[in-house]
C-alpha cells in the first residue's frame, strides 16, 4: 500500500520502534539508508548501507543478512529510512526470501515519517 499525504496510519508500537532504529542507524553511520528488521521471536537487527569496493548491500539486505546469520527463521516486518520514494525491488526480494510473501516493508523518510507500507511479493 502506498500512502498519500492525506492518509493517516496508526503504526503499531513495534513498527514505530523499527523505524526509529533504522533512522538512528542512518544518522549514526552517515549512510544513505538505515534499516531494521524484526524476526519471528521479536528480536531486531539494525544496519546501514554497505558500500565497499568489493561489496555493495542496501541497508535492508544487510539487516536481513544479519538476521539470517543470527539464526532467524522468518521476519515479521522490515523498515527502511531513505530519500527514495519507492522501496527497491532487491529489498522487497530479501524481505520476501526470509519473511515470505506478504511481509511488510515500511518505507520512511529521513524525518521518520512513514511514506509507504509495501508487502513483499
Amino acid at each position: 500500500m502506498l500512502l498519500g499525504m492525506s492518509d493517516i496510519v496508526e503504526l503499531d508500537p513495534e513498527d514505530k520502534k523499527i523505524i526509529t532504529l533504522a533512522r538512528s542507524a542512518r544518522a549514526r553511520n552517515g549512510v544513505p539508508e538505515g534499516a531494521a528488521v524484526r524476526d519471528e521471536t521479536g528480536r531486531t537487527y539494525v544496519a546501514g548501507t554497505v558500500a565497499l569496493d568489493s561489496l555493495r548491500l542496501s541497508a535492508v539486505q544487510t539487516a536481513v543478512a544479519m538476521a539470517v546469520a543470527s539464526g532467524a527463521k522468518s521476519l515479521e516486518a522490515a523498515a527502511v529510512v531513505t530519500e527514495a520514494e519507492q522501496p527497491a525491488e532487491a529489498d522487497l526480494a530479501a524481505v520476501r526470501d526470509l519473511g515470505g510473501a506478504g511481509t511488510p516493508l515500511l518505507l520512511a523518510g529521513p524525518d521518520g515519517a512513514l511514506r509507504a507500507s509495501v508487502e513483499a511479493r
